[in-house]
C-alpha cells in the first residue's frame, strides 16, 4: 500500500471503521502525488461531524473520575483529539508530498498509533456506556493546523504545542486513575505517554533542521507561533513534567523557558502596567515637559515592576520593561504564585496583535500610562470594565485630592489647607508654626517624598526657597500641622464600573519618622493584629467602621465621577496635645494602585489565614550577609524576594508570611 492511499482513506472516510482500519505497519512513499488543498473538515460520519462553529465539549473534573459516566465523557473527549491527530497526520502527508521521505515516514508511523490510541479510547468508553458520537466534538486543532504552509508549521504546532502540552495530561492523569483503581484507563493514558514522547521527538528533531540555526530551540519556537497558539499552551492543565521533556529531546534552556512562560487559556486577559512615578509624570506635564525619571526613579521602575504579579491574576497579561530571569520566575511559583503572562515591552505590538483583551489597568493613570497603552485602546472588548482612558484629572494624583475627599466629609480639623499661590502659603506658614512644628507636602509628592518638615529653628530664608521651588514645579502645596504619630493605616477600595466603592480591606503601614513608605503589615483580622487600646478607641470611641464602610466609599463615589480601579485612602492615629488618642481620618487619597493593596493581594495569594510583612529595602545600605540570607531563603521560611537581587539597582521587595 501507498502511504498517499493510507493517507486518504483516513482523511476522507466517512466510516470509522474505514477511518480507523489499522495502515500497515510499512508502506511505499514513492508515490506521493500532487500535494492537496486542506478541507474545510475531515470525512466523518454524521454523529461525528467536526463544528465550524465551534461545539464545545464539556470535560469533567477529576473529583468525578471514579464515576463509570465521567470516565467515558473524558474517554470521548480524549478520542476525537487522537482522531484528529490522525487525520491532520495524513493531511500532512497528502499537502506535502514533497516533503523529506525520512520526516514522511516518521509522521506515517506517528498516524498509525494515533489510530490506535482513538481505538483504545473507544474500548474503554464504551466500557463505561459511551458510544464515540454520542456527544459533540470541536473541531479546535482543525482550525489551528490544518492551514498550515510548511511541515515545519506542523511540527511546531502539533507536535511541539499539543502533543507537548499532552507530555503534562497522560502523565499526569494515569496516575490519577490508578489512584482511583481504574487501572485499565491508566494503562492506556501510559501507552499514549510513551508514544506522545516519541512523536514530540520527531518534531524536536526536525524542528532543529529546519529552524535558523542562530536561533535558541526557545527562541525559534516562539517566533514560529501566532495568535491565538503561543508557547504557553505547550504546557497541559497538570503539573509540568521536566522529566517527559528531556526524554523527547528538549534541552534545558527550552524547558526552562517554558516552565515559566504564561498566556490566558480563554479568558480575556487584563493588561498591566506599573508606573510608580505617576504623581511626578502629571508634576512634569503640567509645566509643558516630558517626563525623565531620575536614578532613583528609574531604578524604581525597573526593580519592583515585578510587584505585578501580586494584583494580576493568572490569566492576564503584565507589561515589564526588564522581562525578570526564568530562574527568579521558577522560585516565585515554588512559592505559590501564580505567574501573568508577562511581555517585554520592546516586543509588545508582537504579543499583543489580533488579541481581545479584558481591560487596561497601569498603577495609575498618568500621561505615561496614557501614551503607553493607547495602541491597545480598541482591543479592549465592549464589556471590558477598565477601558483605556486619557490621564486622569491632574488632582487626583496629587494631595488636593485628600484636601478634597475631607471636604467632602466635612472634616476640618488637624487637616491642613492647600495653597496654590506663594503669598497664602507662607503666610498660612507663618501663622500656624507660631505654636506647633508642621509638615509642608509638594503637590505632587510620594510616599513621604518631597515633604518638608518646619521645625522652630527653621530660617525663614529655609522656608522660602522650599515654597518656591515646591510651587514651580508642583503648583500646589499642603500646609498641615505636625501631629504625633501613633499608627498609619490604609483602607483599600476599588472602584467599579457601576461607580459602587467596595472594601477591598485594611493594611497598617509602616513609616519612618518622615512619613517616607517602609512596608505594609496585614492580619488576618485587621483589628485582632494592632496595639488592643488602639484597636479599642478605632472600633469604640471614633466609630472606624461607619467611617470606612460607609461614609468614605459614598464620598468616593461622588468625588472620583467615571474613575474605575483601584483607591487607596491614608489615615492616622495620633495623640492630641492633651495625650488622647484622635483619628485622622484622611491623610491622604491615592487614586491609583497602593503599596498597601500589594501587601493585601500578596496576602491573598500566600498561606490562608496568616498575615504578612511586605517591604521595600535599599540594596545599598544593607550588608552582604543579610542580602545573603534572604536571597536564600528556602519556601519553608516564609520569606519571599518578589524582585530578583541580583538584578535589582537598588530596591527589594520582600513578603514575609507571618
Amino acid at each position: 500500500m501507498q502511504m498517499r492511499e493510507a493517507a486518504e482513506r483516513i482523511l476522507f472516510a466517512d466510516s470509522l471503521d474505514e477511518k480507523l482500519t489499522l495502515a500497515p505497519e510499512v508502506a511505499n512513499d514513492d508515490e506521493p502525488g500532487m500535494a492537496i488543498v486542506e478541507p474545510d473538515t475531515p470525512g466523518r460520519p454524521d454523529s461525528l461531524r467536526i463544528s465550524q462553529k465551534g461545539v464545545k465539549a464539556s470535560f469533567p473534573g477529576v473529583n468525578r473520575m471514579d464515576d463509570d459516566r465521567e470516565r467515558g465523557v473524558m474517554m470521548h473527549f480524549l478520542a476525537n483529539h487522537e482522531l484528529m491527530a490522525a487525520e491532520l497526520m495524513a493531511l500532512v502527508l497528502l499537502k506535502f508530498p514533497d516533503a523529506p521521505k525520512a520526516y514522511r515516514e516518521g509522521v506515517y508511523e506517528a498516524m498509525r498509533e494515533e489510530q490506535m490510541h482513538t481505538l483504545m479510547y473507544m474500548r474503554r468508553m464504551r466500557e463505561c456506556g459511551i458510544h464515540f458520537g454520542d456527544l459533540p466534538v470541536n473541531d479546535y486543532f482543525w482550525k489551528l493546523i490544518a492551514p498550515m504552509e510548511t511541515p515545519m508549521d506542523f511540527v511546531t504546532r502539533l507536535n511541539l504545542t499539543f502533543e507537548q502540552s499532552n507530555l503534562d495530561f497522560s502523565k499526569h492523569y494515569a496516575g490519577l486513575f490508578r489512584q482511583v483503581g481504574d487501572t485499565g484507563t491508566a494503562a492506556v493514558l501510559e501507552k499514549i505517554y510513551q508514544d506522545e514522547i516519541g512523536h514530540v521527538g520527531h518534531g524536536v528533531k526536525w524542528f532543529r533542521k529546519w529552524k535558523h540555526q542562530s536561533d535558541s530551540d526557545w527562541q525559534a519556537f516562539k517566533k514560529s507561533l501566532s495568535f491565538p497558539l503561543a508557547p504557553a499552551k505547550a504546557k497541559g492543565m497538570a503539573p509540568f513534567n521536566v522529566e517527559g521533556r528531556r526524554l523527547a529531546g528538549l534541552d534545558d534552556d527550552f524547558i526552562a523557558h517554558l516552565e515559566v512562560c504564561e498566556q490566558s487559556r480563554g479568558r480575556t486577559p487584563v493588561v498591566h502596567w506599573f508606573n510608580p512615578n505617576a504623581e511626578s509624570a502629571v508634576a512634569a506635564s503640567l509645566t509643558g515637559d516630558v517626563f525623565q525619571p531620575n536614578k532613583m526613579e528609574s531604578a524604581m521602575e525597573q526593580d519592583l515592576e515585578i510587584l505585578s504579579i501580586a494584583w494580576c491574576r493568572r490569566d492576564d497579561l503584565s507589561l515589564m520593561r526588564c522581562v525578570p530571569g526564568n530562574q527568579h520566575l521558577a522560585k516565585l511559583k515554588q512559592f505559590g504564585f501564580d505567574l501573568p503572562e508577562i511581555v517585554s515591552l520592546e516586543r509588545v505590538e508582537d504579543a499583543m496583535a489580533e488579541r481581545k483583551l479584558g481591560g487596561l489597568r497601569p498603577w495609575a493613570w498618568s500621561p505615561d500610562a496614557t501614551r503607553i497603552l493607547d495602541p491597545f485602546a480598541d482591543a479592549v472588548s465592549e464589556s471590558g470594565e477598565w477601558k483605556w482612558r486619557r490621564e486622569a484629572p491632574a488632582w487626583w494624583l496629587a494631595k488636593e485630592a485628600g484636601v478634597r475627599l475631607n471636604e467632602c466629609l466635612g472634616l476640618h480639623d488637624d487637616v491642613g489647607a492647600f495653597f496654590t499661590e506663594y503669598d497664602s502659603a507662607l503666610l498660612a506658614v507663618q501663622n500656624m508654626r507660631q505654636d506647633r512644628d508642621l509638615l509642608l507636602k509638594s503637590n505632587f509628592s510620594c510616599a513621604g517624598r518631597g515633604h518638608f518638615r518646619v521645625r522652630k529653628e527653621t530660617s525663614d530664608a529655609e522656608i522660602e526657597r522650599w515654597l518656591k521651588r515646591c510651587l514651580a514645579k508642583h503648583a500646589g502645596v499642603l500646609v498641615e500641622p505636625w501631629l504625633d504619630r501613633v499608627m498609619d493605616f490604609s483602607a483599600l477600595y476599588e472602584m467599579g464600573a457601576d461607580g459602587q466603592v467596595r472594601q477591598i480591606g485594611l493594611t497598617e503601614m509602616q513609616n519612618d519618622r518622615a512619613g517616607r513608605f517602609l512596608g505594609s503589615r496585614v492580619y488576618p483580622k485587621w483589628g485582632g493584629g494592632i496595639d488592643p487600646d488602639v484597636a479599642k478607641f478605632l472600633f469604640a470611641d471614633a466609630g472606624m467602621m461607619d467611617w470606612y464602610r460607609n461614609k468614605i466609599p459614598a464620598a468616593l463615589s461622588g468625588l472620583l465621577g467615571d474613575y474605575r480601579g483601584p483607591v487607596g485612602v491614608d489615615a492616622m492615629v495620633y495623640r492630641d496635645d492633651d495625650g488622647a488618642l484622635a483619628l485622622r481620618h484622611v491623610v491622604e487619597l491615592n487614586v491609583r494602585m497602593t503599596m498597601g493593596r500589594v501587601a493585601l493581594e500578596l496576602q491573598k495569594k500566600s498561606k490562608p489565614g496568616s498575615g504578612g510583612l511586605f517591604r521595600i529595602l535599599r540594596k545599598s545600605g544593607m550588608d552582604a550577609e543579610t542580602l545573603h540570607d534572604i536571597s536564600h531563603a528556602g519556601v519553608e521560611s516564609g520569606l519571599c524576594l518578589i524582585n530578583d537581587p541580583e538584578n535589582a539597582r537598588e530596591f527589594l521587595a520582600v513578603w514575609e508570611v507571618i
